[in-house]
């Protein structure tokens, strides 16, 4: 069955990548569905810029001598459709996505720096209608609106730990602002594919020092982050009162307005499906390096919430997965539960041992286990589609 297009989408999330990644290959397809996508230093050239609307892929190689990315934006360049990061040289990975017919931005983004190398892309009204029978439709409906309420109620929930960090923080309450800082965080990171949607918010949030590119000014958790653990910096000078209270107050504001954004999102099961596959990227790429949490090194707080959310994603489409791929779900089904026990493991009375604190087998084994998952994690979008 193809139900991609059931539950049209009301403001634009991520339909994150499902992706493999790969040596080179054939990128030419000769499929109209299928757009080859290369990547150089200076350049992004696209086998089309046209499309049917439906389920595309994009074959993205770099050939460049950087890491690139790729994206598929929103006509209004701020909204991420769908993306695939962390493209080594001489490497492909494939962007899935279900894209309804409108005016679209692709972007290359070599050194994964700036706003990339941009072009319009247009998908086409299609008019391949699916059918899907009763009890399809009853499956459908019940994965978008569990996930859509699961959604709202992390977002409602981060607002309110948010709320009481900002005041514990600007209050000078340092020990209690420590101590709720990874809970509070743990309801962002559930949700982070969602929130990195809204291009705008992400970077004023969530941006981490190391990652800041010229010009760019430094706001959010990981600043305030940075200030409450200043034995970790070195010749760290610490925020003012009134810095304090402007970074705060910042911080809240922006989660006042991710939440009011959040609540009017919908979804499909696609987007539902590259959501649990972004997440575990999170995992990958940031959480199991040590590198998100670098002054706090509450890593694993970030690393259970990214897990929490692939899972429940994973788990609102698996009735429509066991239909399609019984032996994908069975195997996702003890992947998670495999690097789950690696990460219970790790538990203490107030969350989890600090990341510094692990040995360096004992990162290898989660990042094995984080590896394991991905794999099969990769083909959850496309069994839903089928």
């Amino acid at each position: 069955m193809r139900i991609t297009v059931v539950a049209a989408l009301a403001v634009a999330v991520p339909l994150l990548a499902a992706c493999t990644e790969n040596t080179r290959g054939d990128a030419d397809s000769g499929d109209e569905r299928t757009v080859a996508v290369t990547s150089t230093d200076d350049g992004c050239e696209l086998s089309a810029v046209e499309a049917p609307s439906g389920t595309l892929t994009f074959d993205v190689t770099n050939d460049g001598s950087q890491v690139t990315e790729f994206y598929l934006l929103d006509e209004d360049g701020l909204r991420i459709v769908g993306e695939v990061e962390n493209i080594g040289p001489q490497l492909s990975r494939e962007l899935v996505v279900n894209a309804p017919a409108g005016t679209y931005l692709t972007a290359c983004k070599p050194g994964m720096k700036g706003d990339g190398i941009r072009a319009d892309f247009t998908v086409t009204e299609s008019g391949d209608e699916p059918s899907i029978s009763a009890d399809e439709q009853e499956l459908v409906d019940a994965a978008l609106a569990n996930y859509q309420a699961y959604v709202q109620d992390q977002s409602d929930q981060l607002l309110t730990k948010t709320q009481e960090f900002v005041e514990l923080y600007k209050n000078g309450d340092d020990d209690a602002a420590r101590a709720l800082y990874p809970v509070a965080r743990t309801h962002w990171e559930r949700i982070e594919t969602v929130a990195e949607s809204f291009g705008d918010l992400d970077p004023k949030m969530d941006a981490r020092e190391a990652d800041l590119e010229e010009g760019q000014k430094w706001t959010g958790w990981h600043l305030i982050e940075k200030d409450l653990w200043p034995q970790e910096a070195v010749d760290y000078t610490p925020l003012t009162d009134k810095e304090r209270a402007t970074y705060a107050d910042d911080l809240l504001t922006n989660t006042e307005i991710l939440d009011s954004r959040v609540q009017k999102l919908t979804y499909t099961v696609d987007q539902i499906a590259n959501g649990s596959r972004g997440l575990l990227e999170e995992v990958a790429l940031g959480k199991v390096t040590g590198e998100e949490e670098i002054w706090s090194h509450t890593d694993l707080w970030d690393f259970q919430a990214n897990v929490d959310g692939a899972r429940v994603g994973f788990e609102g489409v698996k009735p429509i997965v066991e239909q399609s791929d019984p032996e994908l779900a069975e195997t996702l089904d003890a992947r998670f539960a495999e690097l789950q026990e690696l990460l219970d493991a790790q538990r203490t009375d107030d969350g989890f041992v600090y990341y510094d604190e692990l040995t360096p087998e004992q990162v290898q084994e989660l990042s094995n286990a984080v590896n394991a998952l991905s794999e099969p994690l990769s083909r959850l979008t496309a069994a839903v589609l089928s």
